[in-house]
């Protein structure tokens, strides 16, 4: 399908590379974030090498780990704890919940689905990231009722 002259695939990759690169579409590359992975640490920087990293950026683009509740308690205290988390998170490496742009939601069991969303629903604005709710066949690692993961924009 063509739309004003270019394909939809043409402009979807135009608006990702202008992500990663930091620009707005057809503006260019003056005034970008540069293109370089940069890890967020909260804190002091862990000795050796850790099995993965919590929060990386690269331009522009926030990629914010899967986050769980690893304590005893429900799925709504589950979802507050975890949904803090990621918003320290962003914060931590300059952005904000407002700013998430994809989120991936991993439940336990697919039966917290509704409670889950009525401590999900108001936390990423007026204007909510696009969202994917599943529930892996094996369940969470540690426990957890839930897990997210999430990209933002820096």
């Amino acid at each position: 399908m063509k739309q004003s002259g270019k394909t939809r695939r043409g402009v979807v990759k135009a608006v990702v590379a202008a992500a990663v690169a930091g620009t707005a579409v057809g503006q260019g590359q003056s005034g970008g974030t540069s293109q370089v992975k940069k890890v967020h640490y909260r804190g002091k920087k862990p000795e050796g090498t850790p099995m993965f990293s919590s929060a990386v950026s690269f331009g522009n683009l926030l990629f914010i780990a899967g986050k769980g509740a690893h304590f005893e308690g429900d799925i709504r205290a589950h979802t507050k704890h975890v949904l803090d988390e990621i918003e320290a998170e962003l914060k931590n490496a300059g952005s904000s919940m407002e700013k998430v742009l994809k989120v991936n939601v991993y439940l336990n069991d697919l039966k917290d689905y509704s409670a889950m969303n009525e401590v999900y629903r108001g936390r990423f604005g007026a204007e909510p990231p696009v969202r994917t709710t599943v529930a892996p066949a094996a369940g969470i690692p540690g426990n957890s009722l839930v897990e997210i993961d999430c990209i933002a924009y820096i």
